[in-house]
């Protein structure tokens, strides 16, 4: 989402934690639980993508 320029590594760490959990607790309240690895690794990267959305409307994140 062309934000790495402004985020650091620990800044990028935190946001893929905290946006998997996110994304982990999204699905849980769509009924999306289970799946293979290869949901789990899109769900994760799906919350890690809302999660940066969500801190650049914010305005913690600006548009590169």
């Amino acid at each position: 989402m062309k934000t790495n320029a402004q985020m650091g590594i620990i800044a990028n760490v935190l946001v893929g934690i905290v946006g998997s959990w996110l994304g982990f607790w999204v699905a849980g309240l769509l009924g999306l639980t289970g799946g293979g690895t290869i949901i789990r690794f899109a769900i994760a990267i799906g919350g890690a993508v809302l999660l940066i959305f969500i801190l650049r409307a914010l305005g913690i994140f600006k548009k590169a």
